[in-house]
């Protein structure tokens, strides 16, 4: 394996890795070759390019039954087929 030094990292980039190693549960080494890979084009693999990030997570579970069923009215909608725009 290669080793490689790095200098001159501002202190917006460090926050990036250190949040991304912090999320993912990874080492700061570990964020870093990842976001390299990724910047260099071949951090991710076909089924992951298109994957849903994970920056809403925090919400999850945090709705009220009120909430989700106004949201769920709001999208009932949007599951509407027009048969007319399918000719």
């Amino acid at each position: 394996m290669t080793q490689l030094t790095i200098r001159g990292f501002d202190e917006e980039l460090a926050s990036r890795i250190r949040r991304l190693a912090a999320q993912e549960g990874i080492s700061l080494n570990r964020a870093v070759l990842k976001l390299l890979r990724i910047g260099a084009g071949i951090g991710q693999s076909a089924h992951t390019a298109n994957r849903v990030g994970t920056s809403l997570d925090h919400l999850i579970g945090t709705w009220t039954a009120e909430q989700a069923d106004e949201m769920q009215s709001a999208l009932d909608d949007l599951e509407q087929i027009d048969e007319a725009m399918w000719k």
